[in-house]
């Protein structure tokens, strides 16, 4: 493995982990369809360091792998503070770019598809809007929407009036104060990011601040292939909250599929087994 740090205008440090692949590959390599190379973008307070059992397991069946950082969380450099003013769009337009760069020098030949977990799911589909035809597919791993209409019964309400008191608080104290809440509080986070999430949750739709296009207008005419899967036991992302995402991508090439074992949320990053199985043939019948 490679670990190659990559600086931001703002002076952070991001880390991109690569890792070639260790096995044979067991999909079809043509001139048509190279070989692909899986970029893996992290849920909101999620190292990057705890997904590398995951993607050694990719690796293992031919994929080559990388894995990125999302600024402020994990070995990224500083933590946020009252001074940083990075959200979603920053990290699609900013960052994922800087990532993308890293994979293409150490893996040329190969086709990038990326794979968003949770959070990390929200902007790579917003990536996927500003570069369209550059990517292979994208892969949604217990990612949807947290808009607050797709979740049932009490849920909905909660998560509208909880979403809003994070982001309050994160505009009150500057930053979102997660690291101390525990190991569910979603890290230390910058206020701007918080302030998206929130506004995804109340509306429904992807406008972040500083947005310099219309992102749901370039969703809706996305046309490359996308695999949802969602988890038995994920409380955060219920079906009815990846249909919603999807529900934006309605010119894609869309498969979803649903893992009845109960891994929840996190639990299928430790336990990779079943969700690189439907990787790896949903690779392979590309």
């Amino acid at each position: 493995m490679e670990t190659v740090a990559i600086q931001m205008p703002d002076g952070s440090t991001v880390p991109v982990r690569l890792i070639p692949a260790t096995g044979p590959h067991r999909h079809r390599i043509t001139l048509d369809r190279p070989r692909p190379v899986l970029v893996l973008i992290p849920g909101l307070g999620v190292p990057a360091e705890y997904y590398l059992y995951f993607a050694r397991e990719l690796a293992r069946r031919g994929v080559d792998v990388a894995v990125g950082e999302l600024r402020g969380n994990g070995d990224s450099t500083p933590k946020p503070s009252a001074a940083s003013s990075y959200g979603y769009h920053e990290l699609a337009a900013v960052d994922f770019p800087a990532i993308f760069e890293a994979v293409r020098t150490r893996f040329p030949d190969s086709t990038p598809y990326l794979l968003g977990h949770s959070m990390g799911g929200h902007l790579s589909v917003l990536y996927a809007a500003r570069v369209r035809g550059r990517l292979g597919g994208l892969i949604l791993v217990a990612s949807g929407t947290p808009y607050y209409r797709g979740f049932r019964g009490i849920l909905g309400p909660g998560l509208l009036l909880g979403t809003a008191a994070v982001s309050l608080t994160a505009n009150l104290a500057g930053v979102w104060p997660g690291d101390k809440l525990g190991p569910n509080g979603f890290g230390r986070q910058s206020k701007v990011l918080i302030s998206d999430w929130a506004r995804l949750a109340r509306t429904g739709r992807f406008t972040p601040a500083g947005a310099d296009i219309d992102y749901e207008e370039r969703i809706s005419r996305l046309k490359l292939p996308v695999l949802s899967i969602t988890l038995a036991g994920d409380e955060l992302t219920p079906p009815a909250s990846a249909r919603h995402l999807l529900e934006k991508l309605p010119a894609a090439e869309k498969t979803s599929r649903h893992e009845p074992l109960p891994l929840g949320h996190n639990g299928w990053i430790s336990d990779p087994g079943p969700v690189v199985d439907r990787i790896e043939k949903w690779l392979h019948d590309r």
